[in-house]
Order: C-alpha cells, then sequence, then structure tokens
C-alpha cells in the first residue's frame, strides 16, 4: 500500500471512529449528566449536532453521483426534500384531532383551504412503514425516470448539471402552490409525535441523533464497499473514460442510472431523518442555492473521498451556523470565497491536503552524513 492509500485509509477510520463516538457518547452525556454539568448536551445542541449529520449524509449522496461517477448534480436537494416531505406527512396524520380545527382526518392547512376530503396520495402516511417505504421510494422513482430519459440520451456535462437544477427549481415552484396539498409557501409545521412518542422529548431528540449517526455510519460502510467493489471500479472507469468502457461492451447508462438512484435515495434518508429534528419542512428545501451550497460541501472536503463530503458538509455548516450569528449579511460572500479558494488553492479539498505525499529527508547513515 502506498503513502496516500495509507493516509486515506487513516482518515478514512478515524472519521468513522468519531462518528461512532458521536452517536453512542452524546446521548449518555443526555441522559446521565445533569443540566449543570459542564458533560451535558442540551437538546438543542443534540438537535444541531443532528442536523449537522443529516447534511453529512446529504452530501455523502453527492460525493457518490459526483465525486465517482462524474455525474455534477446540481439538484440533490430535490431528493433530500422529497424524503423530508414524505416524513413530514406521516408526521402531520400523527397530529389527529389535536390540531387548531380539530379534525381528525385533515391537516390544518387543508381545512384552513376548505378541503373536504383528504388528497389520494396522502393515503397511508398515517403508517409508519408505509411513510419509510415513500422515504425511499419517492425520490428513488424520481431519479429512475429523470436518469433514465437523460442518460439514454447521452445528456452529460454542463448540460446534465443544468437540467438537473431546473428540476429542482421547478419543484420549488410547484411545492409552493396551495393546490399542491402540500402546506404551500409555510410547509408542513407543529408535529406532535412520532412512533407515539413527543417529538418534542429530550429522549426522541436523542433517539433521533442516534438513529442519524448509525445511518451514516452505516452509508460511510456500504458506500465505501460499492467503491471497491467492481461495480464501483466500472463507473470509476466511466468517469475518467466513458466513450473507452461503452467500447469494451458495459450499459454506461445502466451504471450511471445505478448510482444516481442509489444517491437519491440516500438524499431522500437524510431529508427524513432532519424533518422530526428541526420541525419543519417547505418548499425553500427545494431552493438551486441549497443544492449549490451542498456542492461545495463536497468540494470543500473532498469530492471521491466519501470522508471527506462528511467532513466539508460538517465544518461548513458549523461555520454557517457561527457567521450567520455574527455577520449574516456576509455569509454568502463567506460561501463563495471558500468555494474560489477551494477550486484555486486546495482542488482536492480538506482531505486532499493530508493525501499529498510528504517530501521525506534524505537517507542519513550512521556516521550522520546524507547517503
Amino acid at each position: 500500500m502506498n503513502l496516500q492509500n495509507l493516509i486515506q485509509d487513516k482518515t478514512y477510520a478515524i472519521t468513522l471512529a468519531v462518528l461512532v463516538v458521536i452517536t453512542f457518547l452524546i446521548p449518555i452525556c443526555n441522559w446521565i449528566f445533569p443540566e449543570n454539568s459542564p458533560l451535558h448536551f442540551s437538546a438543542y445542541s443534540v438537535s444541531l449536532i443532528g442536523k449537522y449529520m443529516c447534511f453529512a449524509l446529504l452530501g455523502l449522496s453527492l460525493d457518490m453521483v459526483w465525486g465517482y461517477a462524474g455525474i455534477l448534480m446540481l439538484g440533490q436537494g430535490a431528493f433530500f426534500a422529497l424524503g423530508g416531505y414524505a416524513m413530514g406527512m406521516y408526521l402531520m396524520r400523527q397530529i389527529g384531532s389535536r390540531g387548531m380545527y380539530g379534525n381528525a382526518e385533515l391537516p390544518d392547512f387543508m381545512v384552513f383551504l376548505n378541503w373536504t376530503e383528504l388528497p389520494w396520495y396522502w393515503y397511508g402516511f398515517d403508517n409508519f412503514g408505509f411513510a419509510m417505504l415513500m422515504v425511499f421510494l419517492a425520490p428513488g422513482l424520481l431519479a429512475f425516470v429523470f436518469g433514465w430519459l437523460a442518460f439514454r440520451s447521452r445528456v452529460t456535462g454542463v448540460y446534465l448539471s443544468i437540467i438537473t437544477q431546473a428540476l429542482t427549481y421547478a419543484l420549488s415552484l410547484a411545492f409552493f402552490r396551495n393546490e399542491m396539498g402540500f402546506g404551500g409557501n409555510n410547509g408542513l409545521t407543529d408535529f406532535k409525535d412520532i412512533l407515539g412518542f413527543s417529538i418534542q422529548s429530550d429522549g426522541v431528540r436523542t433517539a433521533l441523533l442516534f438513529c442519524t449517526g448509525l445511518s451514516l455510519a452505516g452509508a460511510l460502510l456500504l458506500c465505501r464497499w460499492i467503491v471497491n467493489s467492481k461495480l464501483g471500479r466500472v463507473v470509476t472507469a466511466i468517469r475518467d473514460q466513458e466513450s473507452r468502457v461503452r467500447f469494451l461492451g458495459y450499459r454506461v447508462e445502466l451504471f450511471k442510472l445505478w448510482v444516481f438512484v442509489f444517491a437519491a435515495m440516500l438524499a431522500g434518508l437524510a431529508g427524513a431523518l432532519y424533518v422530526p429534528q428541526v420541525g419543519i419542512i417547505n418548499p425553500s428545501e427545494f431552493s438551486p442555492l441549497n443544492s449549490l451550497e451542498i456542492v461545495i460541501w463536497v468540494a470543500v472536503g473532498g469530492r471521491c473521498t466519501l470522508h471527506g463530503a462528511i467532513i466539508g458538509a460538517v465544518l461548513v455548516n458549523y461555520a454557517k451556523t457561527v457567521l450567520t450569528g455574527l455577520m449574516p449579511d456576509a455569509w454568502l460572500f463567506c460561501l463563495g470565497g471558500a468555494f474560489i479558494l477551494v477550486t484555486l488553492l486546495m482542488p482536492g479539498g480538506i482531505v486532499g491536503l493530508l493525501r499529498r505525499p510528504r517530501k521525506l529527508p534524505p537517507a542519513v547513515n550512521i556516521i550522520g552524513e546524507s547517503a
């Protein structure tokens, strides 16, 4: 194993170990230590860390499709939002008669808009298992249809990127409409329960963090196994030499489609874990700007590394939390400056700096002279 692979494997192992420690340690600190203890993690801190982990899972999904398949996806936020809406619909159905209007069947926004019956596409969302199925099926089906049409037509490069951005913008406009039945501009909020437990309780918050951490660690292991398998090597070869791989007889569009759908499902899972921890989902999650931010996360951390996407997502969003509190108007300039800095000076991102082999000093013999 050469030096670069050794450093990469070490960084990957450290990232995975940190994820496991955070997943188990923070819930324990929240449960065991009292609020006045310096080792106690507040409910706000637990939710914030859980949100960062959701973003890390979203960044990981983009790294699969951009870093390894070479598809610059500028609409990954659309799949994230679809998974979030699937979970939000389940949480809305759990409110029942406890809403403002006391309607056991219709959510409050439907009663306000004078809807008389529940739309057919809301059926089944009172069941958690069905909702989780739709968390994967909704973004996966959209990715399958879109990817099948695009890859069969051999749309690549900047053209494909623009089309994916147009896709998420179109979904944003659609979900803003009250007629769609998804809450319009306000989206879905005022959640009460999840699986019969209060969503505001500390126990549920720590449980959500635990589930998010396990999902992120499991996704990282699964993605690493995929990229090291024959399937992953073929996908990487398509990224580097698509025409040559096609000449060898491989159905290039099918390999692209598989990775595209898989990444969309990962993004949907991230959205589903995100919604109960922040308490809202609205059409702003479809914003093209959000999808561009995801690209910056991966670029900052280092694409085609997996763990780099996780590091970049956490660091950029932590900086966003800090800077929007100090200089809210300057955050977008800082974000753009970070992207330019990484592009010019660190094309491999933060992880790329660690992967650069250092020049070893000349060998020294036993009497202290250079060999």
